[in-house]
C-alpha cells in the first residue's frame, strides 16, 4: 500500500462507519483478526475480541447501542515497513465527541489482522 492508498483506504472506512455499513468494514478484516478496545471490555467484558465472527457481533452489538455515529479523519499515518495504518478521528456518536486512533496492521494477503483502538477527548 502506498501512502497514497492509506489515506484513501482510511477515508473509504470511515465513509462505511458513517452509512453504517457493517459488511463492507468487516470485509477488510482477517477471519483470525485480533482486536482491542477500551469498548469491547465495555460491552463484551473483555478487551480483546478474537476472530471475524466476534468482531462483527461486537460491532452489531455497539452500533445497536447508539442511534447516530459520524467519523471524520483527522489523520493518517502509514508504515509501509511494518504494514501498519493508524487513523486518528473524531468521532460523534449520539452527541458525544472524542478523538479516537485506530492501528490496523495488514497481512501479506491485504486484510487486516490486528487492531488496536485508543480513545480520548477532542482539545477546543
Amino acid at each position: 500500500m502506498t501512502c497514497a492508498q492509506a489515506v484513501g483506504y482510511a477515508h473509504s472506512w470511515a465513509d462505511s462507519w458513517n452509512r453504517r455499513d457493517l459488511e463492507e468494514i468487516v470485509s477488510h478484516f482477517a477471519e483470525d483478526i485480533v482486536f482491542t478496545s477500551p469498548k469491547a471490555l465495555q460491552l463484551v467484558g473483555a478487551p480483546t475480541v478474537r476472530g471475524k465472527a466476534a468482531l462483527r457481533a461486537y460491532w452489531e452489538l455497539a452500533l445497536g447501542r447508539i442511534g447516530s455515529v459520524r467519523f471524520n479523519v483527522v489523520r493518517v499515518l502509514w508504515d509501509a515497513g511494518t504494514n501498519e495504518l493508524a487513523i486518528v478521528y473524531d468521532r460523534v456518536g449520539d452527541g458525544q465527541q472524542d478523538r479516537v486512533a485506530e492501528v490496523l496492521q495488514f497481512g501479506d494477503g491485504g486484510r487486516v489482522e490486528r487492531g488496536e483502538v485508543w480513545h480520548g477527548v477532542i482539545q477546543r
